[in-house]
């Protein structure tokens, strides 16, 4: 539990050389939260590590799947509200959908964005509303 830190708002946060931060609302738990970031790389090093563990949320397996693509990796996109673990099939395609939509923001190759979920467990990914907002994600600075 955090105690005594102040929330800050993404433009309060310094700038990081090397990519552009992206922030906006898809509305997959509260509808007035920012709850969608997208990063962009200006290069294509990354390193990832990933879970040994069997259970693994649908944006893990897709993740693993894309840093071995031969162009690197040039976004990152990430959710909050709903971690898309345990949703089986669907999750396993929302994941994908979800990647796509950000790479045509982007304009780069599906394989090169690398999806990332937190938040509630079990429940279906509103993949939909998480792909209309990426197009009316606002940069940090």
């Amino acid at each position: 539990m955090a105690v005594n830190l102040t929330e800050k708002k993404a433009e309060e946060l310094p700038a990081v050389d090397g990519m552009q931060v992206f922030v906006g609302r898809a509305g997959v738990k509260k509808p007035d939260h920012d709850d969608l970031t997208l990063i962009v790389l200006n290069r294509n090093t990354v390193g990832a590590v990933f879970t040994r563990n069997r259970f693994c949320a649908a944006s893990v397996y897709a993740a693993k799947e894309h840093p071995a693509n031969e162009n690197g990796i040039r976004a990152l996109v990430i959710n909050t509200g709903n971690a898309n673990a345990g949703t089986g099939g669907q999750g396993r395609e929302d994941a994908p959908a979800v990647c796509r939509a950000a790479a045509v923001q982007v304009g780069c190759a599906p394989e090169q964005v690398l999806p990332f979920s937190t938040g509630v467990i079990l429940e279906p990914l509103p993949a939909q509303k998480i792909t209309a907002a990426l197009s009316g994600v606002k940069p940090v600075h």
